[in-house]
């Protein structure tokens, strides 16, 4: 059989073995340009690029340079507003968690509470720890503190319900500690009980005249008065 085949296909084996010797013959300069054509180590390109305009850098200053931190612990924070949608209904909503602190002024000792939250730094809760202020728990939680202040981490400063809430009971208990510290601190030195202190910037009203339509106004009312 393989000789019929060889008579049938007399040029079957020549030009197989003439492809694998011309593959062979091929291979030796497919490895030399390989060589020549091989690409070259990569290098680093060493370019410096100086900035247009120059950026100092800028100290910025929170107040919080002249007092002491008298204590800090993390917790999380929740103040009772409106809801955004329906005005009307009031719901616990969560300010942000961070670390409380208890920050007393080196020159006028007093004590205020700040709480930031993480990450953005955000102030959440900034109010002088007034005498007048009450800790109660907190729906019936014994890691959860609430109270009513004037709060004036923003730029409204209306009346605030805000509650705090730690990790335990043991963190809520020396919180509500050094809450009653700061507020014998701040004894005689917070005028307002609210914790709210007035501007020294605003001017106080003293010894204020009445308009000419108001001195009028008086007048009459005595004149009616008396004719009675």
């Amino acid at each position: 059989p393989a000789t019929a085949a060889r008579a049938r296909y007399p040029s079957l084996g020549p030009s197989v073995r003439n492809m694998a010797e011309e593959d062979k013959k091929v291979e030796p300069d497919a490895e030399g340009e390989g060589e020549d054509n091989a690409l070259a180590p990569e290098e680093e390109a060493q370019v410096e690029f100086e900035p247009v305009v120059k950026l100092e850098e800028v100290k910025t200053q929170t107040m919080e340079e002249d007092e002491d931190v008298l204590f800090k612990m993390r917790a999380k924070l929740f103040r009772w507003e409106s809801d955004s949608w329906e005005k009307e209904v009031k719901l616990w909503k969560e300010r942000g968690t961070g670390d409380v602190r208890f920050l007393q002024h080196k020159e006028t000792k007093k004590v205020r509470l700040l709480m930031r939250r993480e990450k953005t730094m955000k102030i959440c809760a900034n109010f002088f720890v007034a005498p007048t202020i009450e800790l109660k728990v907190n729906a019936g939680s014994d890691r959860s503190w609430v109270w009513q202040c004037h709060d004036f981490s923003e730029e409204k400063t209306d009346v605030t319900i805000l509650a705090i809430r730690f990790a335990n009971s043991e963190n809520a208990q020396k919180f509500k500690e050094e809450f009653e510290k700061a507020k014998k601190a701040n004894e005689g030195k917070i005028d307002d009980g609210a914790s709210i202190e007035k501007s020294k910037a605003e001017p106080e009203e003293k010894g204020k005249e009445d308009s000419p339509k108001e001195e009028a106004a008086k007048e009459e009312a005595a004149k009616k008065e008396e004719d009675a």
